[in-house]
């Protein structure tokens, strides 16, 4: 099965990306797991973190030529979001547009 790409994406807090995607399901994921890489150091820096794209066609979130996450990646290890959760942050989802 092939994940849904991605359609939008948002930092809301620190560690935590909150990602919609084509089938419009909603889900959060925690980057926190990642820090204890090398290659992820960059993204303990909460500007850095928050200044990603999405990459054309929904297939990833780019921050530089050396750190992504793959929709397949945000997909299988994000967790869904709850209706109020989605309430709370629908605006400045539709706001971050792929």
């Amino acid at each position: 099965m092939k994940p849904e790409r991605i359609v939008s994406a948002k930092v809301i807090d620190d560690r935590t990306l909150i990602v919609k995607f084509t089938n419009q399901e909603i889900k959060k994921y925690d980057i926190s797991k990642l820090l204890d890489n090398p290659m992820f150091l960059s993204l303990h820096n909460p500007g850095f973190f928050k200044n990603f794209k999405i990459e054309p066609g929904g297939y990833a979130l780019v921050w530089n030529e050396d750190i992504d996450l793959s929709e397949y990646e945000l997909w299988q290890n994000g967790v869904g979001c709850t209706d109020e959760e989605i309430d709370r942050h629908i605006e400045s989802i539709r706001l971050v547009a792929g």
